[in-house]
């Protein structure tokens, strides 16, 4: 049964503590009225969940992409206490740093149409999917230790970059903290193969498209690096993958045990968790790092091997073809950030799953040149609706925990979406309308239908009239590589 929610604006709700006596803030959705309608009752019952955690901060929140998930929600942001406040797997994910990166390049969609099968059936040599899906680079026990630590740098540093790159990617692409004696032997086999491979699921690397038509925001667009007529981008969705997996899996064992030791309950065993500052709660955090800063060198190994193929059938050289790094956002991630609670700057500990950060114009986090239009907002949608480029804002900094969307979200699970559609049919309906896919299965093509994702105009409608982000352009899809 659904709890009662108060509307505070069009496009935010509140459900009161006075609902849940457990609750030790209220909970809040970001939706607007078809979106909250069409919500899933296990959101409302999770974020609920959520708010009744020790040590949470302001309110939980839901963002509207959000969809029933392990533990949180999927679009859940809470914020916890440093000093009296919990970690919990469940606010992260187990594909720790799950994020995106997009890429723009000076090619036209005129070049690039002709040309489509070519870079498609490329990419989808080069850079690895579905499950299982193993990497080029053959990585020994210490390379992977420094791939902990140093994240995208160390990618750059063996040449599969640019400092262009860290410049435009979130932490610059490596969280402070790591300690690869926090991981185990069996997460660190897991993770020797998958740097370099987009894995499966969700997961997908799309070559689109962006007119003027769809360009609504000109100077953070230009900024951004969206500064030409029909111009062609690259985007691409993985994380750590069996690696960050191997890790959530390990710790909820140990928090299981820790939860008794400190005395803690919750609503959800889902909802497992540590003090922060605890021996456990420090462990996971500093092995969470490890694997986000390996899913920042994946997604720039991933960025490399696309150079290469772009570089290939085009005959020019990545540099000549304009392909820079937009930016790199993380959205299964726990974050120390400091904000204002009750008239004093708190530090907080700041879980975001299935949410994006949204720093706003000014920000000294953000480079210098992008400072003043706000952080890039890279949201996916489907593989045949296409995508958003947002920015964030001070509204999300004083509201959200300066976090907004990842995605357009899931309306059905992925076995429903199998029993109405078949893949193959989807890849013939894509093919009518221009956009050539290859898949690893044709199952997984049947799993990310357009019908088993939330209207994603609607989803981001939401976040830019909630003053959580602004729209900047739209994308396009023309090929695409799918997990």
């Amino acid at each position: 049964m659904r709890p009662a929610v108060k509307k505070i604006t069009d496009f935010l709700w509140e459900i009161s503590r006075e609902e849940n006596p457990a609750m030790r803030v209220p909970a809040r959705i970001y939706a607007s009225k078809i979106i909250l309608d069409e919500m899933d009752d296990g959101v409302y019952q999770q974020i609920v969940n959520v708010a009744s955690l020790p040590g949470i901060r302001r309110h939980a929140i839901c963002m509207p992409d959000g969809h029933w998930g392990y533990g949180f929600p999927i679009g859940g942001v809470a914020a916890f206490s440093s000093s009296d406040g919990v970690i919990s797997p469940g606010g992260i994910g187990f594909d720790i740093n799950c994020g995106m990166r997009l890429v723009r390049t000076d090619l036209t969609v005129e070049e690039v149409r002709p040309k489509i099968k070519d870079l498609v059936n490329g990419l989808f040599n080069a850079v690895p999917a579905g499950v299982g899906a193993k990497g080029f680079l053959r990585l020994s026990d210490r390379d992977l230790d420094d791939i902990m630590v140093e994240g995208s740098g160390w990618a750059v540093k063996k040449g599969y970059g640019i400092p262009g790159d860290l410049e435009r990617t979130e932490e610059l692409g490596k969280i402070q903290g790591a300690d690869p004696e926090k991981v185990s032997a069996k997460a660190v086999e897991r993770g020797l193969g998958q740097i370099g491979t987009l894995g499966s699921g969700n997961h997908y690397l799309e070559i689109q498209a962006v007119t003027a038509e769809t360009v609504y925001d000109d100077g953070a667009a230009a900024a951004f690096g969206v500064d030409r007529p029909d111009q062609t981008l690259i985007m691409f969705h993985c994380g750590s993958r069996g690696f960050g997996h191997q890790i959530a899996t390990d710790y909820l064992q140990v928090f299981e045990r820790a939860m008794k030791k400190y005395g803690l309950s919750v609503k959800d065993r889902e909802l497992s968790c540590a003090p922060f500052r605890s021996e456990e709660g420090q462990d996971y955090f500093k092995a969470m790092i490890c694997a986000a800063n390996a899913a920042f060198a994946n997604r720039q190994i991933i960025l490399h091997r696309v150079r290469e193929v772009f570089s290939a059938v085009f005959k020019k050289s990545p540099d000549s073809l304009g392909m820079r790094t937009v930016y790199d956002v993380c959205h299964n991630i726990a974050k120390l950030e400091t904000y204002e609670i009750s008239g004093r700057q708190e530090e907080l500990l700041v879980h975001r799953k299935g949410a994006t950060r949204a720093l706003g114009p000014g920000n000294p986090s953000l480079p210098e040149d992008i400072r003043p239009f706000g952080q890039p907002v890279i949201v996916g949608g489907s593989m045949e609706t296409g995508s958003y480029l947002l920015a964030g804002t001070k509204e999300a900094e004083r509201e959200s925990f300066a976090s907004t969307i990842h995605g357009s979200g899931r309306r059905m699970s992925r076995g429903e979406a199998k029993r109405k559609v078949r893949g193959e049919q989807i890849a013939s309906e894509m093919k009518e309308k221009g956009i050539y896919v290859r898949g690893a299965s044709m199952s997984g093509l049947a799993e990310e239908a357009g019908l088993a994702y939330k209207d994603l105009d609607e989803v981001v409608r939401t976040v830019h009239e909630a003053g959580l982000s602004k729209k900047v352009c739209r994308l396009s899809p023309m090929g695409n590589v799918k997990g």
